[in-house]
């Protein structure tokens, strides 16, 4: 077994697709529609057939709900990995990305965490070498 697909809850998901894609460089998957809203995911280029992430809407008040209290108490949505977290905070600050936690050494790695616009905090994980 493995795991397939994760979901993240997104107040707008246009808006979730065009930073999803066009600020963190992830692929749109699938778009199909689903009861007034879409089957919307995205992929790493690094990994085109592997994990992919829903970018599922919050209109169900027990997700906005869920949603909302992950980002008061700054408990991040969902973990990304890089293998060079510094270049990657700059390439995304230089487009724009509201960073919350710039890079910062925490034990065994590396971690920096901005707002996605669409309700989240999200994480970014370098694991130290060594």
């Amino acid at each position: 077994m493995k795991i397939f697909i994760s979901s993240i809850y997104v107040d707008d998901q246009e808006k979730a697709l065009q930073f999803y894609t066009q600020k963190l460089g992830f692929l749109k998957k699938e778009d199909e529609s689903a009861g007034g809203y879409r089957w919307l995911t995205v992929v790493s280029p690094e990994g085109p057939d592997g994990m992919e992430l829903l970018l599922e809407p919050n209109a169900n008040p027990i997700a906005k709900t869920y949603q909302q209290a992950l980002l008061e108490q700054d408990i991040p949505a969902t973990l990304f990995a890089t293998a060079d977290l510094n270049a990657e905070h700059a390439r995304l600050a230089a487009l724009g990305v509201e960073f919350k936690l710039p890079p910062q050494d925490i034990g065994p790695m590396k971690i920096a965490r901005f707002l996605d616009t669409c309700g989240n905090l999200i994480q970014i994980n370098q694991p130290k070498q060594g």
